[in-house]
Protein backbone atom coordinates (compact mmCIF):
# COMPACT_ATOMS: atom_id res chain seq x y z
CA UNK A 1 0.00 0.00 0.00
CA UNK A 2 0.73 3.89 -0.49
CA UNK A 3 1.99 5.29 2.46
CA UNK A 4 -0.38 7.84 3.41
CA UNK A 5 1.47 10.94 2.75
CA UNK A 6 2.48 9.37 -0.37
CA UNK A 7 -1.00 9.08 -1.77
CA UNK A 8 -1.86 11.04 -5.24
CA UNK A 9 -5.37 12.20 -7.07
CA UNK A 10 -4.41 9.76 -10.26
CA UNK A 11 -6.80 9.94 -13.08
CA UNK A 12 -7.07 7.09 -15.38
CA UNK A 13 -8.23 7.77 -18.97
CA UNK A 14 -10.16 5.22 -19.76
CA UNK A 15 -12.49 2.32 -18.63
CA UNK A 16 -12.08 -0.69 -20.30
CA UNK A 17 -10.27 -3.77 -18.85
CA UNK A 18 -6.93 -1.82 -18.85
CA UNK A 19 -8.40 0.84 -17.12
CA UNK A 20 -10.34 -0.80 -14.30
CA UNK A 21 -7.86 -3.15 -13.81
CA UNK A 22 -5.03 0.05 -13.27
CA UNK A 23 -7.83 1.82 -11.54
CA UNK A 24 -8.15 -1.06 -9.06
CA UNK A 25 -4.18 -1.57 -8.89
CA UNK A 26 -3.72 2.16 -7.95
CA UNK A 27 -6.71 2.20 -5.24
CA UNK A 28 -5.35 -0.87 -3.55
CA UNK A 29 -2.07 1.06 -3.05
CA UNK A 30 -4.34 3.87 -1.60
CA UNK A 31 -4.24 6.65 -3.72
CA UNK A 32 -7.31 8.88 -4.98
CA UNK A 33 -8.34 7.40 -8.25
CA UNK A 34 -11.17 9.21 -11.09
CA UNK A 35 -11.62 7.23 -14.18
CA UNK A 36 -12.77 9.21 -17.17
CA UNK A 37 -14.61 7.26 -19.57
CA UNK A 38 -16.69 8.55 -22.68
CA UNK A 39 -19.08 5.74 -22.23
CA UNK A 40 -21.92 5.25 -20.44
CA UNK A 41 -20.26 2.39 -18.43
CA UNK A 42 -17.22 0.27 -18.06
CA UNK A 43 -16.12 -2.34 -20.90
CA UNK A 44 -18.05 -1.02 -23.56
CA UNK A 45 -15.53 -0.68 -26.29
CA UNK A 46 -13.02 -2.87 -27.58
CA UNK A 47 -13.43 -5.25 -24.09
CA UNK A 48 -17.06 -5.80 -24.68
CA UNK A 49 -17.38 -8.84 -27.20
CA UNK A 50 -13.28 -9.93 -27.44
CA UNK A 51 -12.22 -13.77 -27.69
CA UNK A 52 -12.92 -14.51 -23.82
CA UNK A 53 -9.85 -16.60 -23.65
CA UNK A 54 -6.93 -15.27 -21.62
CA UNK A 55 -4.14 -16.87 -23.38
CA UNK A 56 -1.31 -16.29 -21.46
CA UNK A 57 0.95 -18.97 -23.03
CA UNK A 58 -0.14 -17.61 -26.79
CA UNK A 59 1.17 -13.99 -26.27
CA UNK A 60 3.22 -12.77 -29.56
CA UNK A 61 3.58 -10.01 -31.76
CA UNK A 62 1.63 -9.62 -35.02
CA UNK A 63 4.47 -8.60 -37.23
CA UNK A 64 6.47 -11.56 -37.92
CA UNK A 65 8.10 -13.23 -41.18
CA UNK A 66 6.19 -15.64 -41.36
CA UNK A 67 2.94 -13.36 -41.27
CA UNK A 68 4.40 -11.32 -44.17
CA UNK A 69 4.69 -14.25 -46.38
CA UNK A 70 1.18 -15.85 -45.91
CA UNK A 71 -0.42 -12.07 -46.01
CA UNK A 72 -1.03 -11.85 -49.28
CA UNK A 73 -2.46 -15.76 -49.74
CA UNK A 74 -4.90 -14.51 -46.90
CA UNK A 75 -5.65 -11.64 -48.55
CA UNK A 76 -7.11 -13.19 -51.77
CA UNK A 77 -8.95 -16.22 -49.94
CA UNK A 78 -12.31 -15.40 -49.47
CA UNK A 79 -12.51 -16.99 -46.35
CA UNK A 80 -8.81 -15.31 -44.88
CA UNK A 81 -8.45 -14.27 -41.84
CA UNK A 82 -6.58 -10.82 -42.80
CA UNK A 83 -8.29 -8.15 -44.81
CA UNK A 84 -7.84 -4.77 -45.63
CA UNK A 85 -10.39 -2.00 -47.04
CA UNK A 86 -9.93 -1.07 -50.44
CA UNK A 87 -8.40 1.75 -51.04
CA UNK A 88 -6.18 1.54 -48.07
CA UNK A 89 -6.01 4.79 -46.15
CA UNK A 90 -2.83 6.37 -45.36
CA UNK A 91 -3.09 5.04 -41.74
CA UNK A 92 -3.72 1.65 -43.00
CA UNK A 93 -0.14 2.23 -45.15
CA UNK A 94 1.96 3.39 -42.41
CA UNK A 95 0.87 0.09 -39.97
CA UNK A 96 1.39 -1.88 -42.69
CA UNK A 97 4.90 -0.93 -43.88
CA UNK A 98 5.80 -0.29 -39.71
CA UNK A 99 4.84 -3.90 -39.15
CA UNK A 100 7.03 -4.98 -42.30
CA UNK A 101 9.66 -3.36 -41.02
CA UNK A 102 9.69 -4.59 -37.76
CA UNK A 103 8.93 -8.50 -38.87
CA UNK A 104 12.73 -8.00 -40.67
CA UNK A 105 14.33 -6.85 -38.02
CA UNK A 106 17.15 -8.80 -36.95
CA UNK A 107 16.10 -10.07 -33.01
CA UNK A 108 13.30 -7.81 -33.13
CA UNK A 109 10.45 -10.38 -32.95
CA UNK A 110 12.30 -13.41 -30.61
CA UNK A 111 12.74 -10.64 -28.10
CA UNK A 112 9.46 -8.91 -28.23
CA UNK A 113 7.80 -12.78 -28.34
CA UNK A 114 9.58 -13.40 -25.18
CA UNK A 115 9.04 -10.25 -23.18
CA UNK A 116 5.12 -10.87 -24.14
CA UNK A 117 5.48 -14.08 -22.76
CA UNK A 118 7.41 -12.85 -20.05
CA UNK A 119 4.11 -10.53 -18.86
CA UNK A 120 1.94 -13.20 -19.48
CA UNK A 121 3.25 -15.17 -17.01
CA UNK A 122 3.12 -12.49 -14.42
CA UNK A 123 -0.47 -11.30 -15.57
CA UNK A 124 -1.93 -15.29 -15.15
CA UNK A 125 -0.29 -14.70 -11.62
CA UNK A 126 -2.09 -11.36 -10.68
CA UNK A 127 -5.83 -12.57 -12.43
CA UNK A 128 -5.18 -16.00 -9.75
CA UNK A 129 -4.74 -12.72 -6.92
CA UNK A 130 -7.55 -11.06 -8.05
CA UNK A 131 -9.51 -14.04 -7.98
CA UNK A 132 -8.70 -15.22 -4.94
CA UNK A 133 -9.51 -11.62 -3.23
CA UNK A 134 -12.45 -10.73 -4.72
CA UNK A 135 -15.56 -12.46 -5.64
CA UNK A 136 -16.28 -11.98 -8.99
CA UNK A 137 -18.43 -13.60 -11.57
CA UNK A 138 -17.47 -13.35 -15.39
CA UNK A 139 -17.75 -16.93 -16.59
CA UNK A 140 -14.12 -17.22 -16.21
CA UNK A 141 -12.21 -20.62 -15.42
CA UNK A 142 -8.54 -21.85 -16.13
CA UNK A 143 -8.76 -25.11 -18.06
CA UNK A 144 -6.53 -24.71 -20.88
CA UNK A 145 -6.25 -23.74 -24.11
CA UNK A 146 -6.05 -25.80 -27.43
CA UNK A 147 -4.18 -24.25 -31.12
CA UNK A 148 -5.37 -27.46 -33.38
CA UNK A 149 -3.52 -28.09 -36.19
CA UNK A 150 -4.91 -28.63 -39.43
CA UNK A 151 -1.73 -30.32 -41.48
CA UNK A 152 1.46 -31.41 -40.53
CA UNK A 153 3.05 -28.08 -41.32
CA UNK A 154 1.48 -26.72 -38.60
CA UNK A 155 2.35 -29.36 -35.93
CA UNK A 156 6.09 -28.74 -37.10
CA UNK A 157 5.09 -24.75 -35.94
CA UNK A 158 4.21 -25.89 -33.01
CA UNK A 159 7.42 -28.21 -32.08
CA UNK A 160 9.32 -24.97 -32.70
CA UNK A 161 7.01 -22.67 -30.41
CA UNK A 162 7.84 -25.14 -27.73
CA UNK A 163 11.55 -24.70 -27.56
CA UNK A 164 10.26 -20.78 -26.69
CA UNK A 165 7.66 -22.40 -24.08
CA UNK A 166 10.39 -24.94 -22.45
CA UNK A 167 12.85 -21.89 -22.04
CA UNK A 168 10.30 -20.15 -20.09
CA UNK A 169 9.08 -22.93 -18.51
CA UNK A 170 5.23 -21.99 -19.70
CA UNK A 171 3.29 -25.51 -19.43
CA UNK A 172 2.39 -27.25 -22.82
CA UNK A 173 1.41 -30.57 -24.31
CA UNK A 174 1.59 -31.54 -28.55
CA UNK A 175 -1.32 -33.43 -28.51
CA UNK A 176 -2.70 -36.21 -31.04
CA UNK A 177 -6.22 -36.30 -32.60
CA UNK A 178 -7.15 -38.50 -30.39
CA UNK A 179 -5.93 -36.99 -27.59
CA UNK A 180 -7.69 -33.63 -28.62
CA UNK A 181 -10.99 -35.27 -28.97
CA UNK A 182 -10.40 -36.60 -25.59
CA UNK A 183 -10.10 -33.12 -23.91
CA UNK A 184 -12.90 -31.59 -26.22
CA UNK A 185 -15.31 -34.74 -26.75
CA UNK A 186 -18.03 -32.23 -28.27
CA UNK A 187 -15.66 -31.64 -30.98
CA UNK A 188 -17.00 -33.87 -33.80
CA UNK A 189 -17.28 -31.71 -36.73
CA UNK A 190 -15.24 -32.79 -40.31
CA UNK A 191 -12.17 -30.06 -40.02
CA UNK A 192 -9.24 -31.56 -40.45
CA UNK A 193 -7.38 -32.39 -37.38
CA UNK A 194 -3.79 -33.46 -37.12
CA UNK A 195 -2.99 -32.91 -33.61
CA UNK A 196 -2.83 -29.93 -31.57
CA UNK A 197 -0.56 -27.61 -28.36
CA UNK A 198 -2.78 -27.42 -25.42
CA UNK A 199 -1.57 -24.63 -23.52
CA UNK A 200 -2.50 -26.24 -19.84
CA UNK A 201 -3.12 -22.97 -17.41
CA UNK A 202 -4.77 -20.91 -20.06
CA UNK A 203 -8.17 -19.42 -19.27
CA UNK A 204 -11.56 -17.71 -20.39
CA UNK A 205 -13.74 -15.09 -19.31
CA UNK A 206 -15.77 -12.75 -20.13
CA UNK A 207 -14.09 -9.19 -20.54
CA UNK A 208 -16.93 -7.34 -20.64
CA UNK A 209 -18.60 -8.86 -17.11
CA UNK A 210 -15.17 -8.87 -15.40
CA UNK A 211 -14.52 -5.37 -16.48
CA UNK A 212 -17.97 -4.27 -14.88
CA UNK A 213 -17.57 -6.82 -11.96
CA UNK A 214 -14.01 -5.06 -11.27
CA UNK A 215 -15.37 -1.36 -11.80
CA UNK A 216 -18.31 -1.84 -9.45
CA UNK A 217 -15.73 -2.81 -6.54
CA UNK A 218 -13.38 -0.06 -7.69
CA UNK A 219 -16.93 2.22 -6.91
CA UNK A 220 -17.43 0.41 -3.82
CA UNK A 221 -13.56 1.29 -2.45
CA UNK A 222 -13.75 5.11 -3.11
CA UNK A 223 -12.84 5.15 -6.85
CA UNK A 224 -14.84 7.92 -8.76
CA UNK A 225 -15.85 7.03 -12.15
CA UNK A 226 -16.44 10.35 -14.49
CA UNK A 227 -19.25 8.32 -17.22
CA UNK A 228 -20.12 9.87 -20.31
CA UNK A 229 -17.00 12.47 -20.21
CA UNK A 230 -14.32 12.79 -23.23
CA UNK A 231 -10.79 14.32 -22.24
CA UNK A 232 -10.87 17.04 -24.86
CA UNK A 233 -6.81 17.87 -23.36
CA UNK A 234 -4.20 16.97 -20.80
CA UNK A 235 -3.11 20.37 -19.24
CA UNK A 236 0.77 20.48 -19.13
CA UNK A 237 3.84 22.56 -19.02
CA UNK A 238 7.47 21.34 -20.16
CA UNK A 239 7.58 19.27 -17.13
CA UNK A 240 4.57 18.04 -15.22
CA UNK A 241 0.63 17.21 -15.95
CA UNK A 242 -1.28 19.82 -14.07
CA UNK A 243 -5.21 18.85 -14.95
CA UNK A 244 -7.37 17.69 -17.94
CA UNK A 245 -9.80 19.14 -19.85
CA UNK A 246 -13.05 17.34 -19.73
CA UNK A 247 -16.12 17.36 -21.92
CA UNK A 248 -19.15 15.99 -20.40
CA UNK A 249 -22.21 14.74 -22.67
CA UNK A 250 -24.12 17.59 -21.37
CA UNK A 251 -22.93 21.24 -20.19
CA UNK A 252 -19.87 23.21 -20.18
CA UNK A 253 -16.13 22.03 -20.27
CA UNK A 254 -14.59 21.01 -16.56
CA UNK A 255 -10.97 21.07 -15.66
CA UNK A 256 -10.01 17.87 -12.84
CA UNK A 257 -7.06 18.91 -11.01
CA UNK A 258 -4.85 15.75 -10.53
CA UNK A 259 -1.31 15.00 -9.69
CA UNK A 260 -0.82 12.07 -11.89
CA UNK A 261 -2.37 10.35 -15.19
CA UNK A 262 -2.27 7.47 -16.99
CA UNK A 263 -3.72 6.61 -20.39
CA UNK A 264 -5.58 3.64 -20.88
CA UNK A 265 -7.56 4.51 -23.76
CA UNK A 266 -6.81 2.17 -26.86
CA UNK A 267 -6.93 3.18 -29.84
CA UNK A 268 -7.87 6.75 -29.02
CA UNK A 269 -4.95 7.07 -26.75
CA UNK A 270 -2.19 8.90 -29.65
CA UNK A 271 -5.00 11.56 -29.98
CA UNK A 272 -4.01 12.84 -26.54
CA UNK A 273 -0.60 12.30 -26.94
CA UNK A 274 -0.35 13.97 -29.85
CA UNK A 275 -0.46 17.45 -28.22
CA UNK A 276 2.55 16.83 -25.84
CA UNK A 277 4.86 15.83 -28.99
CA UNK A 278 4.79 11.72 -28.04
CA UNK A 279 3.79 9.89 -31.38
CA UNK A 280 2.12 6.65 -30.61
CA UNK A 281 1.41 3.75 -33.94
CA UNK A 282 -1.66 2.96 -32.08
CA UNK A 283 -3.68 1.29 -35.35
CA UNK A 284 -7.51 -0.38 -34.77
CA UNK A 285 -7.65 -3.43 -35.82
CA UNK A 286 -10.76 -4.29 -36.67
CA UNK A 287 -11.88 -7.96 -35.11
CA UNK A 288 -16.04 -9.54 -35.30
CA UNK A 289 -17.49 -12.07 -32.80
CA UNK A 290 -20.77 -14.07 -32.34
CA UNK A 291 -22.14 -14.59 -29.01
CA UNK A 292 -24.27 -17.44 -28.57
CA UNK A 293 -26.54 -19.36 -26.55
CA UNK A 294 -25.52 -22.88 -26.42
CA UNK A 295 -28.17 -25.35 -27.21
CA UNK A 296 -26.41 -28.61 -26.78
CA UNK A 297 -23.18 -28.89 -23.89
CA UNK A 298 -22.42 -31.89 -24.66
CA UNK A 299 -21.22 -30.61 -28.16
CA UNK A 300 -19.74 -27.15 -27.10
CA UNK A 301 -16.57 -26.78 -26.59
CA UNK A 302 -14.87 -27.13 -22.61
CA UNK A 303 -12.92 -23.86 -22.97
CA UNK A 304 -11.17 -22.38 -25.40
CA UNK A 305 -10.31 -23.75 -29.11
CA UNK A 306 -8.39 -22.11 -31.80
CA UNK A 307 -9.09 -23.38 -34.99
CA UNK A 308 -6.30 -22.74 -37.55
CA UNK A 309 -7.93 -23.40 -40.54
CA UNK A 310 -9.99 -20.27 -40.46
CA UNK A 311 -8.02 -18.41 -37.39
CA UNK A 312 -11.29 -18.44 -35.59
CA UNK A 313 -11.34 -19.13 -31.89
CA UNK A 314 -14.55 -20.53 -29.98
CA UNK A 315 -14.70 -20.28 -25.97
CA UNK A 316 -17.12 -21.18 -24.11
CA UNK A 317 -18.25 -18.77 -21.80
CA UNK A 318 -20.84 -20.23 -19.26
CA UNK A 319 -24.00 -21.15 -21.00
CA UNK A 320 -22.73 -19.22 -23.97
CA UNK A 321 -20.60 -20.01 -27.01
CA UNK A 322 -18.17 -16.98 -27.99
CA UNK A 323 -16.68 -16.86 -31.55
CA UNK A 324 -14.27 -14.61 -32.96
CA UNK A 325 -12.59 -13.81 -35.96
CA UNK A 326 -10.26 -11.87 -38.60
CA UNK A 327 -7.60 -8.79 -38.51
CA UNK A 328 -8.86 -6.31 -40.60
CA UNK A 329 -7.20 -2.46 -41.43
CA UNK A 330 -9.95 -0.66 -41.94
CA UNK A 331 -10.07 2.39 -39.93
CA UNK A 332 -12.74 2.73 -37.60
CA UNK A 333 -15.27 1.08 -40.08
CA UNK A 334 -18.14 -0.34 -37.75
CA UNK A 335 -19.95 -2.57 -40.33
CA UNK A 336 -20.00 -6.19 -40.18
CA UNK A 337 -20.56 -7.53 -43.38
CA UNK A 338 -22.03 -10.51 -43.74
CA UNK A 339 -19.65 -12.49 -45.06
CA UNK A 340 -17.41 -12.10 -41.99
CA UNK A 341 -19.72 -13.75 -39.78
CA UNK A 342 -20.59 -16.36 -42.44
CA UNK A 343 -16.69 -17.74 -42.22
CA UNK A 344 -17.16 -17.67 -38.41
CA UNK A 345 -20.01 -19.60 -38.34
CA UNK A 346 -18.41 -21.74 -40.76
CA UNK A 347 -15.46 -22.73 -37.98
CA UNK A 348 -17.79 -23.17 -35.64
CA UNK A 349 -19.57 -25.86 -37.66
CA UNK A 350 -16.41 -27.64 -38.87
CA UNK A 351 -15.43 -27.98 -35.13
CA UNK A 352 -18.54 -28.01 -32.67
CA UNK A 353 -21.47 -28.50 -35.15
CA UNK A 354 -24.83 -28.07 -33.58
CA UNK A 355 -23.47 -26.50 -30.03
CA UNK A 356 -25.09 -23.59 -30.40
CA UNK A 357 -28.08 -21.28 -31.97
CA UNK A 358 -25.68 -19.24 -34.39
CA UNK A 359 -29.02 -17.60 -35.78
CA UNK A 360 -29.62 -16.23 -33.20
CA UNK A 361 -26.09 -14.83 -32.23
CA UNK A 362 -25.23 -11.41 -31.03
CA UNK A 363 -22.69 -10.09 -33.95
CA UNK A 364 -20.44 -7.47 -32.56
CA UNK A 365 -17.42 -5.78 -34.16
CA UNK A 366 -14.34 -3.87 -32.22
CA UNK A 367 -10.98 -2.41 -32.38
CA UNK A 368 -8.13 -3.97 -30.85
CA UNK A 369 -5.33 -0.90 -30.38
CA UNK A 370 -2.31 -2.78 -32.06
CA UNK A 371 1.23 -1.75 -31.94
CA UNK A 372 3.39 -2.23 -35.42
CA UNK A 373 5.95 -3.84 -33.48
CA UNK A 374 3.57 -5.61 -30.56
CA UNK A 375 4.04 -5.00 -27.13
CA UNK A 376 1.81 -2.54 -25.38
CA UNK A 377 2.88 0.74 -24.40
CA UNK A 378 3.66 0.63 -21.06
CA UNK A 379 5.33 3.32 -18.77
CA UNK A 380 6.57 6.91 -17.99
CA UNK A 381 5.10 8.95 -21.15
CA UNK A 382 6.64 12.92 -22.13
CA UNK A 383 5.86 14.49 -18.81
CA UNK A 384 6.99 13.51 -15.34
CA UNK A 385 3.80 12.55 -13.82
CA UNK A 386 2.40 11.13 -17.01
CA UNK A 387 2.24 7.18 -17.32
CA UNK A 388 0.47 5.28 -20.32
CA UNK A 389 -1.09 1.56 -20.19
CA UNK A 390 -2.32 0.64 -23.64
CA UNK A 391 -1.82 -0.58 -26.90
CA UNK A 392 -2.25 -3.74 -25.98
CA UNK A 393 -3.65 -5.26 -29.46
CA UNK A 394 -5.29 -8.52 -29.11
CA UNK A 395 -3.89 -9.58 -25.55
CA UNK A 396 -5.68 -6.67 -23.42
CA UNK A 397 -8.06 -9.16 -21.83
CA UNK A 398 -4.91 -11.12 -21.46
CA UNK A 399 -2.34 -8.93 -20.22
CA UNK A 400 -4.51 -6.35 -18.26
CA UNK A 401 -4.07 -7.80 -14.60
CA UNK A 402 -0.55 -7.93 -15.15
CA UNK A 403 0.26 -4.33 -17.07
CA UNK A 404 -1.96 -3.45 -14.27
CA UNK A 405 0.31 -4.02 -11.73
CA UNK A 406 3.09 -3.25 -13.47
CA UNK A 407 2.30 0.65 -13.66
CA UNK A 408 1.17 0.85 -10.06
CA UNK A 409 4.67 -0.10 -9.36
CA UNK A 410 6.22 2.35 -11.51
CA UNK A 411 3.81 5.38 -10.40
CA UNK A 412 4.72 3.96 -6.56
CA UNK A 413 8.51 4.06 -7.50
CA UNK A 414 9.09 0.29 -6.97
CA UNK A 415 11.68 -1.79 -8.92
CA UNK A 416 8.92 -3.45 -11.68
CA UNK A 417 8.42 -7.13 -11.49
CA UNK A 418 9.52 -7.84 -15.11
CA UNK A 419 11.83 -5.43 -17.47
CA UNK A 420 9.67 -3.59 -19.31
CA UNK A 421 12.35 -2.37 -22.50
CA UNK A 422 9.90 -3.88 -24.97
CA UNK A 423 7.40 -1.87 -24.09
CA UNK A 424 8.59 1.66 -23.53
CA UNK A 425 6.50 4.46 -24.65
CA UNK A 426 9.19 6.05 -26.32
CA UNK A 427 10.37 3.48 -28.64
CA UNK A 428 9.30 4.54 -31.40
CA UNK A 429 10.74 8.22 -31.44
CA UNK A 430 13.91 9.00 -33.55
CA UNK A 431 16.61 8.37 -32.01
CA UNK A 432 15.48 5.05 -29.95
Amino acid sequence: MAREQDSMHIAVIGAGVVGVTTAYALRKRGHDVTVIERHANAGLETSFGNAGQRSYGVVYPWASAAMVRQALPWLLKTDGPLKLSLPPSLESWRFLLASLRFAYAPGVYGGNKRAMLRMGLFSRRCFETLEQELSLTFDGGHRGLLQLASSPAMMAEYRATATVLDELAIPYRLLGPREVRALEPGMVGDGPLHGAIRYETDGTGDCHLFSQALAQICLDRGVRFLYQHQVERLLADRQRLHGLMLRPAEGRNVTLDIDAAVVCAGCWSPGLLAELGLRLPIYPVKGYSLTAPITDAQRAPVSTVHDDNYKVVSTRLGDRLRATGFVELADYRRSIPAARLATIRKSVAARFPGCADLDHADAWTGFRPMTPDGPAILGRGPRDNLYLNTGHGTFGWTLSAGSAELLAQLVDGEPTAMALDAFRPDRFQAGH
